[in-house]
């Protein structure tokens, strides 16, 4: 059995290697002829081995699709390969913008800026350019305003699995530690 496993984990890297995107788990068991519960085992297995190994590429899970990436720790040098300039840290404002975006999505950048109190249009579109945030759809209001949320890049960028995992983030604060 274990030559089969390995064989199939073969198959699942080959897959997501030559997939662009990342590939949602059903789709992975449908192409390979396994059930859902073996296919996540096998993926299991294939992140411990990269992780165990310390490999130049790492398996990452976004809202239960997987994908290669490239291991953090060859960022720099992948960097340089590709030409690439480093990305540029957000300013105050933009951080600030894209955490209401994640926190409260999906919404529109009247909520933003309500809750900022000031105009926020260059934040919202440096996040849409940048790929971290998208349009998800419109309120069903007069004028329609466009409805913002964060995307699979998002997920990515931070290294999170989904949207829920970004409660776990923060410790909860306790009401005498709160200036309030």
């Amino acid at each position: 059995m274990p030559g089969l496993i390995t064989e199939r984990e073969k198959m699942l890297e080959a897959m997501l290697f030559a997939s662009p995107e990342s590939v949602p788990l059903e789709k992975l068991a449908e192409v390979l002829g396994c059930d859902i519960p073996m296919t996540r085992n096998l993926l299991s297995c294939m992140a411990e081995t990269y992780e165990k190994e310390a490999s130049g590429i790492q398996l990452q899970e976004v809202d239960g699709a997987y994908r290669l990436c490239t291991n953090p720790m060859y960022y720099p040098e992948v960097q340089q390969l590709l030409q690439r300039k480093a990305r540029t840290a957000f300013s105050q404002a933009t951080l600030e913008t894209m955490a209401i975006i994640a926190f409260k999505q999906p919404v529109t950048k009247s909520v933003i800026e309500g809750i900022r109190g000031v105009n926020s249009d260059y934040s919202v579109n440096k996040l849409v350019e940048c790929g971290l945030v998208t349009e998800v759809g419109r309120l069903d209001a007069p004028g329609r305003p466009i409805l913002f949320g964060t995307s699979e890049e998002f997920l990515l960028f931070y290294g999170i699995k989904n949207v829920d995992e970004l409660l776990g983030l923060l410790e909860p604060v306790k009401l005498e530690d709160a200036d309030i």
